[in-house]
């Protein structure tokens, strides 16, 4: 088929080249191409009455109000931390929310920059060498792990190792990842909210790529047995992969100091509050897999005039280099979300950034007392220390009192039959004593 003889060859097709097309596939119109059910067919009307900004703004304001008004203490993955207003004000300026993506730095230094000091304080806070500059999510980043394991781990293993306790959200997405890559996924179990390491050891062979554990747990434990398990996997040549968060890692062991490869999780515990969905995939890694990192990576050096520049350093997705060298298809990379972390944690400091930690663990376990004095109500169920979150028994059935409490204006999880779990963050730590209160009367 004739192309365009002058101009761009990324102009749109002539009518000519069109219908020539059309015909080369024996159909008469575009619309042909495409098999779009009656009943969802757009006819030319959206069948939508106008509206003043007024009104449109009283609608949706009643409808709104309609919904249940509830104290959220709810947390496996979505934790809920106040987010200043200069983040929002920063963050809102047009030369962050026009940037798309910072493909051209000489228009982009500073969002380079903001994403340079976000790679810096993910450094500082696990003591690796490496970190990019965000993945999608907790969940997608420790997918990418288990690939990068695969590609630097010299063994014919294809065995990724994780927690019995894992969210079953981040379960499904490593999942995912394996069965492309041709990677089995197994668990080992849990003792008491927390890794069993013997049976880690029998379980452990030299077919194994990464095993992976998380302090905190998706159950709030914090793991004590991090550098034991970390030497378990340098004794198979494994690599150690731990999740974390930022604001868990201002206050719990270096993941560099207990032998961690790779340190993954949700960095938008800052800078997004509860999101349910909207993320920001952490990830950092040791010097020597630097060229294994998926995404992108922001670096510093000297323009020609010897000013300070930044620009994408390593960028390792197939849309950049060949597909054979590429490392990961991941493309968006959250940096708006990114940037918005980086704010945040700025904001804080680093004592600002660790009495927000104290607060996760003193409220916690100040909640898990006051329940633990109910009768029909055991909390903690793990004899262990925890970050934000813990489990509580119940006698009657966990699922009911949910649903009851939601009549009280409460939302917790129910995880088990007899299980519940419950987070306090800054944000509610205020409302636990109502809480208890309402659990009082429901259990009575």
């Amino acid at each position: 088929m004739g192309g365009h003889d002058t101009g761009s060859p990324y102009a749109s097709h002539t009518p000519a080249e069109t219908e020539q097309m059309l015909d080369a596939v024996g159909a008469a119109t575009e619309a042909d191409l495409f098999d779009i059910p009656e009943g969802v067919r757009f006819d030319g009307e959206f069948d939508i009455e106008s509206r003043s900004e007024r009104a449109v703004r009283q609608e949706f304001g009643g409808m709104l109000d309609r919904n249940d008004d509830l104290t959220e203490f709810l947390g496996r993955g979505h934790y809920d931390h106040y987010v200043p207003s200069l983040v929002d004000h920063l963050s809102d300026r047009q030369e962050f929310l026009s940037s798309y993506t910072q493909y051209q730095p000489e228009i982009a230094q500073g969002f380079l920059q903001a994403l340079f000091e976000y790679q810096s304080m993910l450094v500082e806070l696990t003591g690796l060498d490496v970190a990019n500059c965000s993945l999608y999510d907790a969940a997608t980043a420790l997918g990418e792990t288990a690939t990068l394991a695969s590609r630097v781990r010299a063994t014919t293993g294809n065995r990724v190792l994780v927690p019995e306790h894992l969210h079953e959200g981040k379960r499904g997405v490593l999942e995912n990842y394996a069965d492309g890559a041709n990677l089995t996924v197994e668990s080992y179990p849990m003792v008491d909210g927390a890794a069993d390491v013997e049976a880690i050891e029998e379980l452990v062979d030299d077919d194994l790529l990464l095993l992976y554990a998380e302090s905190p747990t998706v159950r709030g434990v914090i793991e004590e047995s991090l550098a034991d398990i970390g030497t378990i996997a340098d004794e198979h040549e494994a690599l150690f992969a731990l999740g974390s968060d930022p604001v868990a890692l201002s206050v719990l062991e270096e993941p560099d100091a207990v032998g961690a490869d790779v340190v993954i999780g949700d960095a938008a515990t800052l800078g997004i509050g509860t999101a349910y969905g909207m993320g920001l995939g952490m990830f950092a890694t040791r010097k020597e897999f630097l060229r294994q990192v998926p995404g992108r990576l922001v670096g510093v050096g000297e323009d020609s005039t010897g000013r300070r520049a930044y620009t994408l350093t390593l960028q390792t997705r197939e849309q950049h280099i060949r597909r054979e060298r590429a490392t990961s298809n991941i493309c968006t990379n959250q940096a708006w979300v990114a940037l918005r972390t980086a704010i945040h944690a700025a904001s804080l400091g680093p004592e600002g950034l660790v009495d927000l930690a104290r607060t996760c663990i003193t409220s916690a376990t100040e909640l898990a007392d006051q329940l633990d004095e109910i009768t029909g109500v055991a909390a903690p169920v793990h004899d262990r220390h925890h970050f934000r979150e813990f489990l509580a028994r119940t006698d009657q059935p966990a699922q009911a009192i949910a649903d009851e409490l939601v009549d009280e204006g409460f939302a917790v999880h129910a995880v088990d039959e007899h299980l519940l779990q419950l987070c306090v963050t800054e944000t509610n730590e205020d409302s636990t004593e109502r809480l208890v209160d309402a659990v009082q009367e429901v259990v009575a």
